[in-house]
């Protein structure tokens, strides 16, 4: 059997190692972090991920799960090594690879035998290269000849689906130069394998290519459809007609077809800069990417404009309250970075407005991000106490219960009776448009 560490417990690596426990494998995750590791070893979950407590409690039950903070252990027990740490964005939007390389030297101090090393996180082309050179660099200074593969082996989850994205996934990408590594991450995704689940196998810095190429389009279609969506609100068409029509067209498919307040996430913002940075080096310019991340931005202070319009004397929001409902950047997870919500509440509070806000899990996050202006924002425990009092709701994040919430509720509480729905939710409903003066995104 082999025996899997993974050095990382945020989102990729936590899930990561649950779902190799689940197909089977003896894991340990391990993070420098002794909080995290408490949380995680007292069967607490430091993120909010559907479905993951259910199947890290039963592979910690069966034994075939563990979490530790001591790197030494991990590296000396386990076959096969994901390095699963944050790439944050530096300020020139490059990515920054300190934990990663960090992580590659630890192996290499502590390395006892052949293993597999596997980029697991979103790292540039050339970073496989790098890991390796690291590796052998430190093998050489302790005058070891212990053999090792580097792989990378991309992520494509989507937080709030992670579980079932790594369960069956649409394809497993698998970039290695190495017939011996290529083989073992067969027996790593055994399961996936027999499944039948497709399988890429390419050089390194093909796979470490594919996932920026991915984020990239998606990001691409998102600001595409944003601005057709501020067009077609002056033109008077409907952009979800519009989004359904292009959708039929086999070529381009319905999905990332919806019009809204524009992407955030940990993936889609800090990818696209990312990968121009990337072209920037090599001397290309990408000049569709930098202009759906410019997209982005203007979506975001659009969605802003809008609502000052609406509500505001001379371009200001003095005296004007406004429920946000939403903050997560999307649906069922907790996590706010570079969610729209910030810059919009940001936006509108730098013209005057007080909020009150409410996120089924994105609270907690949300008061550590937006603490420049804590005194502007009340924090409350659902949706109808966020409209208590307030001049217009904006609906920020569609959460199924935002999908299902009593209309008439909602005005008896508010002072004022203006809506703007930033997800197209309720667009297709005629009661709400008998209850507020509604607006919504493209129509």
């Amino acid at each position: 059997m082999l025996k899997i560490g993974v050095v990382g417990t945020g989102y990729v690596g936590l899930v990561q190692g649950v779902i190799m426990a689940e197909f089977g494998m003896q894991v340990t995750c391990m993070d420098i972090i002794e909080e995290k590791i408490h949380m995680l070893q007292e069967g607490k979950v430091p993120i909010y991920e559907p479905g993951l407590k259910e199947l890290m409690d039963k592979n910690v039950e069966a034994g075939r799960l563990r979490f530790s903070t001591d790197m030494k252990w991990t590296t000396e027990n386990s076959d096969v090594i994901f390095i699963a740490v944050g790439t944050p964005p530096k300020d020139d939007g490059s990515a920054d690879l300190t934990y990663v390389l960090q992580v590659a030297e630890s192996i290499a101090k502590y390395m006892n035998g052949y293993k597999v090393i596997v980029d697991k996180s979103t790292v540039p082309v050339g970073t496989g290269k790098l890991v390796k050179e690291t590796i052998q660099k430190i093998l050489n200074n302790r005058e070891c000849n212990y053999g090792f593969d580097v792989v990378s082996n991309p992520e494509f989850l989507r937080e709030g689906k992670a579980v079932r994205d790594c369960l069956t996934p649409d394809r497993v990408v698998i970039g290695t130069e190495s017939e011996k590594a290529k083989n073992i991450m067969k027996k790593v995704y055994d399961v996936l394998y027999i499944n039948q689940t497709p399988f890429l196998f390419t050089n390194i810095e093909t796979a470490e290519m594919i996932k920026y190429a991915c984020n990239a389009f998606l990001a691409v279609k998102i600001s595409y459809i944003n601005e057709m969506a501020l067009l077609a609100e002056k033109v008077g068409a409907n952009i979800q007609e519009i989004a359904r029509g292009m959708g039929m067209d086999g070529r381009i498919s319905p999905k990332f077809l919806h019009a809204g307040p524009g992407y955030g996430g940990s993936c889609f913002p800090k990818d696209t800069r990312a990968i121009a940075d990337i072209a920037k080096k090599h001397g290309e310019e990408f000049k569709v990417v930098e202009a759906a991340i410019a997209a982005n931005e203007k979506q975001k202070q659009k969605m802003v404009d809008k609502i000052t319009a609406v509500l505001g004397e001379d371009n200001q929001l003095e005296d004007i309250k406004v429920a946000i409902l939403g903050l997560s950047f999307k649906p069922d997870t907790d996590d706010m970075r570079e969610a729209p919500s910030i810059d919009i509440i940001n936006g509108l509070v730098s013209k005057g407005a007080k909020i009150q806000a409410f996120c089924p899990q994105g609270m907690s996050e949300a008061k550590w991000r937006l603490v420049n202006i804590k005194e502007s924002i009340l924090y409350t425990k659902n949706e109808y106490e966020a409209v208590e009092g307030v001049d217009a709701v904006v609906l920020m994040t569609e959460w199924h219960q935002f999908r299902g919430m009593d209309l008439n509720r909602i005005k008896e509480n508010m002072r004022g009776e203006v809506f703007f729905d930033l997800r197209n939710v309720y667009s297709k409903s005629d009661d709400i448009k008998l209850i507020f003066k509604y607006y919504s995104v493209g129509m």
